[in-house]
């Protein structure tokens, strides 16, 4: 399995709260099964900006832009996806050589 870090927002742009009211709750059980499935390891809300940033495991890129478009409001285009970024090991962690 490869991890993915996913940074979402909400576009105001194009809709406003009352456009994303009806669909949080059903935003939420979706995320909340996929956590389950153990597809998204962590989900936290951004800071800077309505949205959030996702971990996610899952067997490719493809995979796991699915998985984000089975979310209501990234699947209505609500949500705009500023980044899918893969992740691998930090070289700074593996063994040393030497002794």
């Amino acid at each position: 399995m490869a991890q993915f870090i996913a940074l979402l927002r909400r576009d105001y742009d194009r809709f406003s709260e009352a456009d994303f009211a009806p669909l949080l709750e059903p935003e939420a059980e979706r995320a909340r099964a996929l956590h389950m499935a153990g597809i998204s390891r962590q989900i936290w809300s951004r800071q800077d900006v309505p949205g959030a940033v996702v971990l996610l495991e899952a067997p490719s890129l493809e995979a796991a832009q699915e998985a984000l478009g089975s979310l209501p409001l990234l699947a209505r285009a609500m949500l705009i996806l500023e980044a899918l970024v893969p992740l691998g090991a930090y070289r700074g962690f593996a063994p040393r050589g030497g002794g």
